[in-house]
């Protein structure tokens, strides 16, 4: 097996426990029953929300576009069900929590595909330019968490050389396993995901980077690579955050960049297990990202599981697949690491960013103190911070202080909230202190661009 000498990592990280991830390994993928009703938000990737095409009453197929992309930083939104539209309303969104326009549709009897769709292509003839159009079409967006548009990943801007795509396997957020489990049971077309990327971005040079604690995957893997000379598994230190972008290129390729950076920087394109998954049956297949595998699992539920969802489930239906026991207490969307708590398991549904769901016994609150200047945050920092110093600025609000010590290059991992002596909320803090500053940014455009118009208006007379 290529690549299972010395474990490739990098600096700083932490390790939480990997048995967390026995809970749901070894569960097969099933298919989630389709839901009732779905809840469909129109803002389901980074950058500007879609913008609704449909109207209440109007019947819509599965795969049907139900809101276009506003922007070149987008995506298109599509129907998870054939049926038919009931309203149009605002629900909090699971991630930001920031009320949303909310498609809701109605399921029907029949689940066909929109006219179109579903058919097969011949990637050989397809152009770069095709591909990027069907992943486009098909409203494909970073299924890792991050949600960003795809076609946007796949578009090197002019300038931009792009030498190397990483195909990211780690999956180091504990308890989730759905990209473990797809590698298992979907690994050719894992393998033609990657190189239809490598095909779109005119790159030879492609890695597969697995934590060493998914060794089952790595082998199923390498024999479908077989003896190509251009793809190679690269076996990762089991820590995390071994799958964030920049800790997997540095860990793989040894190239460095600022955390400010995109990767390609680094000449470098990263796309995780189920986002590959996607370009594939979007391109091959021409299907709309209407589904995606999400993890139910937790010490708060009965039966753990990996379920094929459709976007815009009730989270209600997918635990009464799994069951919750009596004393659980705390729900979150994703791992425990980068995860959002939801206030409440009514009215939340999943959205195309949700890879897991976690159900939590004895979750409990606790007291925090004053930082004891321990270091142990800075040792575990992957980007080389000071989170003590950053929690303590941005408490006090001292945001300036906090922009000195490079507030924006935190990515939010959470090692540091993990390792802290005093139990200080770190990532909380520096999340607040981002928001606000960002609310004091849009009063400034707004007022500079009040004065621009007055400017333009007293010209005009």
């Amino acid at each position: 097996m290529a690549g299972t000498g010395r474990l490739k990592s990098f600096s700083g990280g932490i390790h939480p426990p990997s048995d967390w991830k026995s809970l749901a390994k070894d569960k097969e993928i099933t298919q989630a029953p389709l839901p009732e009703t779905a809840y469909v938000l129109t803002a389901q990737n980074i950058g500007a929300p879609s913008k609704p095409i449909v109207a209440k009453r109007d019947k819509v197929q599965k795969g049907q576009r139900i809101a276009e992309a506003s922007a070149f930083i987008s995506a298109h939104v599509h129907a998870p069900v054939s049926g038919e539209v009931k309203e149009i309303t605002f629900r909090p969104h699971p991630v930001t929590g920031a009320r949303t326009p909310t498609i809701t549709i109605k399921r029907g009897d029949d689940d066909e595909w929109a006219p179109g769709l579903n058919e097969p292509t011949d990637i050989d003839a397809l152009s770069p330019e095709d591909i990027r159009n069907l992943v486009k079409e098909a409203g494909v967006v970073g299924l890792g968490g991050a949600a960003f548009p795809t076609h946007v990943k796949l578009s090197p801007p002019p300038g931009k050389t792009v030498d190397t795509v990483i195909l990211n396997g780690a999956e180091c957020e504990p308890y989730l396993t759905c990209d473990y489990r797809q590698m298992l049971e979907r690994t050719q077309e894992i393998i033609d995901g990657l190189r239809i990327i490598m095909k779109c971005l005119g790159v030879k040079d492609a890695y597969v980077g697995i934590e060493a604690n998914k060794m089952d995957a790595c082998e199923k893997i390498s024999s479908v690579i077989g003896d190509d000379p251009n793809i190679k598994l690269e076996v990762l230190e089991v820590k995390y955050p071994q799958g964030a972008e920049h800790q997997l290129i540095k860990a793989v390729t040894g190239r460095e960049f600022k955390p400010t950076q995109l990767p390609l920087e680094a000449g470098c394109v990263v796309h995780n297990i189920s986002t590959t998954l996607a370009i594939y049956e979007a391109v091959k297949w021409k299907r709309p990202l209407i589904q995606r595998v999400v993890t139910v699992t937790g010490d708060g539920v009965e039966n753990p599981g990996n379920f094929v969802t459709r976007v815009g489930t009730p989270i209600e239906s997918l635990l009464s697949l799994t069951g919750i026991k009596e004393d659980a207490n705390k729900l979150i969307f994703g791992g425990p690491m980068m995860g959002i708590a939801q206030q409440s398991v009514i009215g939340a549904n999943t959205v195309k960013g949700t890879g897991g769901v976690l159900v939590m016994r004895g979750a409990e609150t606790w007291e925090s103190h004053a930082c004891i200047r321990c270091g142990k945050c800075v040792e575990a920092c992957p980007y080389g911070l000071n989170p003590s110093y950053l929690s303590i600025f941005c408490e006090a609000e001292n945001f300036q202080g906090a922009m000195e010590y490079n507030l924006m290059e935190c990515k939010e991992c959470g090692c540091c909230t993990y390792v802290c002596t005093s139990k200080r909320p770190i990532v909380h803090l520096i999340k607040m202190a981002k928001f606000d500053l960002g609310r004091q940014r849009a009063r400034e455009q707004a007022k500079q661009k009040a004065k621009e118009t007055a400017k333009q208006t007293v010209a005009s007379k």
